[in-house]
């Protein structure tokens, strides 16, 4: 260990003296009395920048290249098409100004690195040249503009009417779903009637509560080749609801609601079949540090054949159905509140 800290000391005490000696001789070029401006090192500094170019250019493509079936997961909806290729004429683009750009600038470094018998050039303005590196760069920041926003347009858009529609709420640190019943309509939810049971604060007074089928935990199923629009909420801090094989991302915040819709092409079966994974799971997970238990927020998504998807939905009971008692306590509130509201109207009638 003292070896090694020696030896340490007296590389960086051979380092300081080098850098005391350019110290001095860059003095003295300063005062005229040193007629060698540059050493060799300027020419091994500036095959070096061509070393670089050649050596970290190749390690770039093949990092990607080894790297990109980790980091380019399969698309398995119609959506996800759209915004891959979004995303890879984006990365078309930029990666050719990237290379191009890092050509030049290790050649140029190469091709004029300083020499004694030569003047560099001044060249101060030039009006055409201005207008074409100006042009080009923003017109094509306007097609990627423009094909970005068509893109979001098209995801945005409200869903198909017949979508299936799931509510998916957060909270720390589960998530929660709704489906609605029959009437494919959810019944209005309140967070002054959440509780340990009725985490969601279903209200049982509302008609189109009462066939709502609710999960705080297992799968969620989808159809396969149909819409599907996620309701998104959350109730405590933000989350988001994000899911890469399908491109979903979207924010979860409290007090406003988002949405997405998009439609899945693969089932689970399929996905398991592409990527050779026999245990394939869709999954939905948070994608923001949402408090301490954040890495818990995962929920299995599994993408159903639409005959098998309706044979799943018909096997599962509405939330009012499993909770009688919770249905029952609602209406005998709400009675109250109603006979409450009779007696002041009585009391304020008689005052008259």
């Amino acid at each position: 260990m003292i070896t090694i800290a020696i030896l340490l000391a007296l590389g960086l005490l051979g380092v300081i003296l080098f850098l005391l000696f350019r110290i001095q001789s860059l003095n003295s070029i300063f005062r005229g009395s040193f007629n060698k401006r540059v050493s060799a090192s300027n020419r091994i500094n500036a095959i070096l920048f061509l070393v670089f170019l050649v050596v970290g250019g190749g390690a770039f493509f093949w990092s990607f290249s080894d790297a990109m079936k980790d980091f380019v997961v399969p698309v398995a909806s119609v959506h996800a098409v759209w915004i891959e290729s979004m995303f890879w004429t984006t990365m078309v683009v930029i990666g050719i100004v990237f290379v191009v750009t890092h050509i030049l600038l290790f050649y140029y470094s190469y091709r004029y690195q300083y020499q004694d018998d030569k003047k560099a050039y001044y060249y101060p303005h030039n009006n055409k040249l201005e207008i074409i590196w100006t042009m080009i760069p923003a017109i094509v920041m306007a097609l990627l503009v423009f094909s970005g926003w068509k893109a979001w347009t098209k995801i945005t858009n409200p869903a198909p009417k017949d979508a299936v529609v799931v509510e998916i709420v957060g909270k720390q640190f589960n998530w929660l779903y709704r489906y609605p019943g029959k009437d494919n309509v959810l019944g209005v939810a309140k967070h002054t009637l959440i509780d340990a049971t009725n985490e969601l604060g279903i209200d049982f007074t509302d008609p189109k509560a009462m066939d709502d089928i609710f999960f705080s935990s297992g799968d969620i199923h989808i159809p396969k080749g149909k819409p599907v629009l996620f309701r998104i909420r959350s109730r405590d801090v933000t989350h988001d609801v994000y899911q890469p094989n399908f491109r979903i991302q979207m924010h979860a915040v409290p007090g406003m609601p988002t949405r997405f819709w998009f439609v899945p092409t693969k089932t689970n079966a399929e996905m398991a079949q592409e990527t050779g994974n026999a245990d394939f799971k869709y999954e939905i997970v948070c994608n923001q540090i949402c408090g301490r238990g954040h890495f818990a927020m995962r929920a299995t998504l599994v993408v159903d054949e639409p005959e098998d998807y309706q044979a799943w939905l018909a096997e599962q009971k509405s939330f009012a159905e499993s909770n009688p008692d919770l249905v029952a306590k609602a209406k005998a509130n709400q009675l109250q509140l109603v006979s409450a509201k009779e007696e002041a109207k009585s009391v304020k009638e008689a005052a008259l």
